[in-house]
């Protein structure tokens, strides 16, 4: 859909200068935009594209000036990251699923589906379950038995809510994503070589090989508003109480959320992070890709973890982590750099070797 450079302006509260009437389909970089798209230079390294593209409105940064460059109309944003954010939601032309419930789908008689739900191509909502309005259920997604969504969700293709899971509004669960998993949870009828590895510090481990036994996850999961999960992410429920995710918190594709952890209000993690069970988590901790969490530790508030770190202890609030073990930022990078002086000093030590021998030998 064409919006004019007025209504994008509106829309993401930034000012519009020169030819406001000019109507754009879509956005695109500066070298490659067209006439009818808005080209996206909001840094001068950006712009300095414009010349070899054929845009007639671009979107700069805020104390731009417009005029340097040839084009009839700008947008000026003082913050261009989050002017890309709505910018892009403007321009979203979605995944195409269509709305009401399509006639391959399943939806449970005791269902409640609320006002304005569409349910895609072969999807499933199962008894008792409680979906919000205006809600998207996509192609072959699953809506476990008794589960609560919340209104203005959106469960893209694939997508599986088991069971008793309850989640707030305005979710979105990209595909592949489960929630409500059963835990990884199993014991063994005598004392374990797990047991006895952490006990004594991987010392010694005398038990006999033994089957495992299922701890059924009787917990669920409870999800807050605002949330949203990546691709083939996975959360387990809890064995007893369940695994919780606070309001706001984005976690990217292949991510593992493991039971009985809680997770404070809008966290990002990137791509692959683990957190192991019964892990609590703070307020706004961001976590690298791959970073990695040992069970029954904590993790304060406005932590941040560098890619790949593994945590196996409890961190403070505003710490800055980084390595594995994850320490404090600046001491893994002393720790760096130390470990690339040590070919030199290898070398240092072998010229010293031999000169105090020489010395020996002429005495």
């Amino acid at each position: 859909m064409p919006y004019t450079i007025e209504e994008i302006a509106k829309a993401l509260g930034a000012r519009a200068e020169g030819k406001t009437d000019l109507t754009i389909t879509s956005a695109a970089e500066p070298a490659q935009a067209g006439p009818d798209q808005l080209a996206l230079a909001m840094k001068p390294a950006f712009a300095a594209g414009l010349s070899q593209g054929k845009a007639r409105a671009a979107m700069l940064w805020a104390d731009a000036v417009w005029t340097d460059y040839d084009i009839e109309a700008a947008i000026l944003v003082p913050r261009p990251r989050v002017a890309m954010a709505g910018l892009s939601a403007i321009f979203d032309p979605g995944q195409g699923y269509g709305t009401g419930i399509h006639p391959t789908a399943i939806v449970d008689p005791g269902a409640r589906l609320g006002t304005n739900v569409s349910v895609g191509p072969m999807a499933y909502v199962a008894a008792d379950a409680v979906i919000g309005d205006n809600s998207v259920i996509g192609p072959q997604a699953y809506v476990g038995t008794a589960a609560r969504i919340g209104a203005g969700a959106l469960l893209h293709s694939g997508v599986r809510i088991m069971a008793r899971v309850r989640i707030g509004d305005r979710f979105i669960a990209h595909p592949g994503c489960v929630v409500g998993s059963d835990g990884h949870s199993f014991v063994t009828a005598e004392e374990s070589a797990v047991e006895q590895a952490r006990a004594s510090l991987g010392e010694s481990v005398t038990a006999e090989g033994q089957s495992w036994i299922r701890l059924h996850s009787l917990g669920a999961v409870v999800i807050g508003d605002d949330v949203e999960l990546g691709a083939n992410t996975t959360i387990d429920s809890g064995t007893v109480r369940p695994t919780q995710i606070g309001n706001g918190c984005k976690i990217d594709n292949l991510c593992h959320v493991a039971h009985n952890v809680r997770i404070g209000n809008d966290c990002l993690f990137a791509a692959q992070c683990g957190i192991a069970g019964s892990t609590v988590i703070g307020n706004n901790v961001t976590l690298g890709g791959q970073v990695g969490v040992t069970d029954n530790t904590s993790i304060g508030d406005n932590v941040v973890a560098g890619g790949a770190s593994k945590v196996f202890s409890k961190v403070p609030a505003g710490r800055v982590i980084m390595g594995s073990p994850a320490v404090k930022m600046d001491t893994h990078l002393d720790g760096y750099k130390a470990i690339r002086r040590l070919p030199r000093l290898f070398e240092q030590v072998a010229a010293l070797q031999k000169a105090v021998f020489k010395s020996g030998e002429n005495e």
